[in-house]
């Protein structure tokens, strides 16, 4: 009886000598600060044969301020099964093409991770130039722990989708990083807000750019600030880990009706209030109580009950 067949692995030398096929450069470019492009970013952008573009109009500015002149072609998720295989013939006939998304890093969430694993797939080197990333550069200032994290892209747009991703996150331990726009976020905070509303996050926007902001806090009271400020700009939503309150939760919920999420998870921030008001006659100490309860503080509970009466 014949041996099974052992499967080579491919082993890629980036800079090895060779007429083809040619290099596919993934090359990160600024996300708001044009003094993050790196050196090694503008001369791979100057000599590759080609530059291949998300947004072509928003890649000729960055070309320009840094006086580049390249054939420059578009390369995107409307156009890619077009363009993708002739990007491909070109690259095994030895050409070298410069792969750029719209900012940061390209290949992450983003029609490039296909071109660069077909490239890989078929022999052709596949070369990092690294940059600007605004999950890291997010992740980092978080304040969050950073030795173990999660990227998860972008949420799905519609609640099922959302409550699904939370599902499949639930228990994963290390922090949780999204992205969200601008229009779709303070939608994305309330159902994260509705699970995960003890759990520590940042919001981080407008990364390098001059109203560069992080709001930390709570997910609950980061969600109550963006109801009162709604972000303006790209948004990336840092999302602690799974908790031991998480655990507890999911273990009640496995072993059956006898422990419950807490009684107060379905109440509005009003009923909330208004329960520990009847208990101890007292306002302040019901907003108190409710704050503890939520992570957040009285200040916090003031200002959205102020929202929820408007």
């Amino acid at each position: 009886m014949d041996e099974p067949s052992v499967e080579q692995a491919q082993v890629q030398r980036s800079f090895a000598a060779r007429e083809k096929p040619g290099t596919l450069y993934l090359v990160a470019t600024p996300i708001g600060n044009l003094e993050d492009m790196t050196f090694r970013a503008i001369r791979t952008l100057r000599e590759v044969n080609l530059i291949a573009a998300e947004d072509t109009r928003q890649t000729r500015k960055l070309l320009t301020h840094f006086e580049i002149q390249n054939r420059l072609v578009s390369y995107h998720e409307h156009n890619r099964e077009a363009s993708g295989p002739e990007l491909l013939k070109m690259l095994e006939e030895g050409a070298s093409i410069a792969l750029v998304s719209d900012a940061g890093i390209p290949a992450i969430s983003d029609p490039g991770a296909e071109l660069a694993a077909e490239a890989a797939a078929r022999g052709i080197p596949v070369v990092p130039v690294p940059g600007a990333n605004a999950a890291l550069s997010a992740l980092i200032i978080s304040g969050l722990p950073t030795d173990r994290f999660l990227f998860a892209g972008f949420p799905a747009r519609d609640r099922k989708g959302i409550e699904k991703l939370m599902d499949s996150l639930s228990g994963e331990p290390g922090t949780i990083i999204l992205y969200e726009s601008p229009h779709r976020v303070r939608k994305t905070l309330a159902l994260l807000a509705e699970r995960w509303g003890h759990r520590r996050m940042a919001i981080v926007r407008e990364l390098t750019k001059r109203h560069e902001e992080a709001i930390r806090g709570t997910v609950q009271a980061c969600f109550f600030h963006a109801e009162e400020n709604p972000p303006i700009g790209e948004c990336v939503l840092v999302i602690e880990g799974a908790t031991a309150a998480d655990a507890s939760t999911r273990a009640g919920n496995q072993a059956g009706p006898g422990v419950q999420e807490p009684w107060w998870a379905q109440l509005t921030l009003a009923q909330h209030v208004d329960r520990y008001a009847e208990q101890t006659g007292n306002r302040k100490e019901a907003m108190k109580l409710a704050a503890k309860d939520l992570g957040l503080s009285r200040r916090d509970v003031y200002q959205a009950l102020l929202g929820e009466e408007e």
